[in-house]
């Protein structure tokens, strides 16, 4: 196997035709120089040198061994070059997995900001379950995930940065749509249009009905957003999702909104990854833009409330 010391030191000395000026760009002493030479072409058992009037000439296969050599230490300067490139965050591929809900009404913000700062990183987007997208941290497919919290499982760390609204909807026309408030034990009639299994919103659901004692009746369960709104204003049954999901039809009045007996119901949605693994610095880097990005006032709040004030913020920038 070639000695990559030795291959250097014939690099240096056949560029600069020169013992001393090898040694010079090496760090080491020309006798160094001279000793690593000679190791090199007895490896090789060819003679890569020859002298002639007090000048230094390289042999025709010292030439050949040049040019390969000069290949691969322009690739190594390419090597440098990408570590600091990726260090400085100029080059890289962030893999983020994301709850669907939130791939359509919170990604593109996080996103297109994340994007304002480092422009050059590439963004694999994975979107699935709050259940799926953990398992994708354990099975390395992504680093982070956004998702509803989850105290499972112990491995995975979660870092909170919003508290989203989880409310009921239901058509306008609905009974229950004029009540002020209605309690879980008159929703057990009602037809619900739920959330899959392993979604936050699913699992919150099934909580709630439990603690006060009563089973949901699940008409159908589905991924999909958009479509269990749809269904809901055709008077499919009725749901739960977060209140910045159904923020346009509620203000359009397609969809009607009740508040449940009790305390509101809230989503902690973090940023989930691997305890105890290094993070990519794209990686790391959402994870600090999201940090700062957040503020107290948004994690009570919810994102919505972000939203509502970057459009004013980015007019004063400009």
């Amino acid at each position: 196997m070639i000695n990559l010391n030795q291959l250097r030191a014939f690099y240096q000395a056949a560029r600069h035709m020169n013992f001393s000026t090898a040694a010079r760009k090496l760090f080491i002493t020309q006798p160094a120089v001279t000793a690593q030479v000679k190791l090199f072409e007895d490896y090789l058992e060819l003679k890569l040198f020859k002298k002639k009037g007090g000048k230094l000439y390289l042999t025709d296969e010292g030439k050949t061994i040049y040019e390969y050599a000069q290949k691969l230490f322009e690739y190594e300067r390419e090597i440098e070059n990408a570590v600091e490139e990726i260090k400085k965050l100029g080059r890289g591929t962030l893999r983020l997995g994301t709850a669907r809900t939130y791939a359509r009404h919170f990604m593109p913000f996080l996103i297109s900001h994340f994007r304002e700062c480092y422009p050059h990183i590439k963004i694999r987007l994975d979107e699935g379950s709050s259940q799926d997208m953990i398992q994708s941290l354990l099975d390395l497919r992504n680093e982070l995930a956004v998702v509803a919290n989850t105290k499972e499982p112990a491995d995975i760390c979660f870092t909170s940065f919003s508290q989203e609204e989880l409310i009921l909807i239901l058509p306008p026309d609905h009974l229950l749509a004029k009540k002020k408030a209605v309690s879980f034990e008159e929703l057990t009639d009602e037809p619900i249009i739920m959330k899959e299994t392993g979604s936050g919103t699913r699992r919150l659901v099934n909580e709630l009905f439990a603690k006060n004692g009563y089973s949901p009746k699940v008409l159908m369960e589905m991924s999909d957003a958009e479509m269990i709104k749809l269904l809901v204003q055709h008077g499919e049954g009725i749901s739960f999702l977060l209140r910045e999901a159904v923020a346009r039809e509620l203000k359009e009045k397609k969809l009607a909104s009740v508040p449940l007996k009790g305390p509101k119901m809230f989503l902690d949605v973090s940023v989930g990854y691997l305890k105890n693994q290094p993070l990519s610095p794209p990686a790391q880097a959402f994870l600090d833009n999201l940090e700062n990005l957040g503020t107290e006032e948004m994690r009570f709040q919810g994102i919505g409330h972000l939203l509502e004030k970057k459009p004013a913020k980015r007019g004063k920038d400009r």
